[in-house]
């Protein structure tokens, strides 16, 4: 992932901001009592260096997703972003995971970046009908749009969002730096949330305008952008933790926690720290990647 990626890192300041005064009123109006579940995971399976390293010696690419769910609890799908998602596909995806697994797709480029939100009605029940048969592996679907999509395309994004089915649960990654302008951010914030679509928070060394701290609904979805297991990334993940923490006790319902790094290859061992300090900070039991030879 190339996205808010820096030559150097020396002056940059990775301190996670104060939450965003909408967060705290949410969480305070929104306050769930049951445990809330915390999900980690990557941005893909198919990677043929993690053998050897998570999957074992020889393992075939055609076993890559059935290995992938022995080790994390989810995955951010962006195989569904660059093509169309058939059912029979994604009956083939379901049926190599297990039980409590989430896939969390990305809607397909030909509705956000060539149609823009805009006549993509065909387009977006095509979509939603494949991914219709993920059933209960299916968890929050993402649309992400382009840093040319900015708040002149409100009306667009509104219309867009307003027009979903309400049985399915949206999250919205906004990527132009006009939507955190003071004069647009509450804007769009409060229209997410008013229509019950989360907000995705991205967390890259070059973006720091993207690490917005507004959630919209009741549920954390994080996407991580680490730089090849550089020191800052453990102290980012420490931060991270941390604000999980405060959330978890002011009654967040759910968290989902996606690594990416620059060079993919070291992603299983930073979310296995990632794994690490939520359980021993947050109490949660979720199981650790295991690597061969551990």
């Amino acid at each position: 992932m190339d996205f808010g990626k820096v030559d150097s890192l020396e002056n940059i300041d990775f301190t996670l901001p104060p939450d965003a005064p909408g967060t705290a009123s949410l969480l305070k109006k929104s306050k769930s009592k049951k445990k809330p579940e915390v999900f980690v995971g990557c941005a893909k399976w198919g990677r043929k260096d993690w053998v050897g390293k998570i999957y074992p010696e020889k393992t075939k690419e055609a076993d890559f997703l059935q290995h992938y769910a022995r080790h994390f609890n989810c995955i951010e799908l962006n195989a569904t972003f660059y093509r169309m998602p058939t059912q029979k596909q994604v009956e083939g995806w379901r049926a190599k995971v297990g039980a409590g697994f989430q896939f969390c797709p990305k809607f397909t480029d030909q509705i956000s970046h060539y149609r823009r939100l805009k006549d993509a009605e065909e387009l977006t029940e095509r979509f939603l009908e494949g991914v219709s048969a993920f059933k209960d592996t299916l968890g929050p679907i993402f649309l992400q749009l382009p840093p040319n999509f900015t708040p002149k395309n409100f009306d667009a994004l509104k219309s867009y969002l307003e027009a979903l089915p309400k049985d399915i649960e949206v999250f919205t990654e906004l990527r132009s730096p006009k939507w955190f302008l003071e004069e647009n951010f509450e804007n769009v914030f409060s229209m997410m949330e008013g229509n019950k679509i989360g907000s995705i928070i991205t967390d890259a060394s070059g973006r720091r305008d993207c690490v917005h701290m507004r959630l919209t609904t009741p549920v954390a979805f994080i996407r991580f952008v680490g730089n090849g297991l550089h020191p800052t990334d453990y102290t980012r993940v420490d931060d991270w933790v941390q604000r999980i923490k405060r959330w978890m006790l002011q009654g967040i319902e759910r968290v989902y926690f996606f690594m990416h790094q620059h060079e993919e290859i070291y992603s299983p061992e930073l979310s296995r720290y990632v794994i690490q300090q939520l359980n021993k900070v947050c109490g949660t039991k979720i199981p650790e990647p295991k690597f061969v030879g551990d």
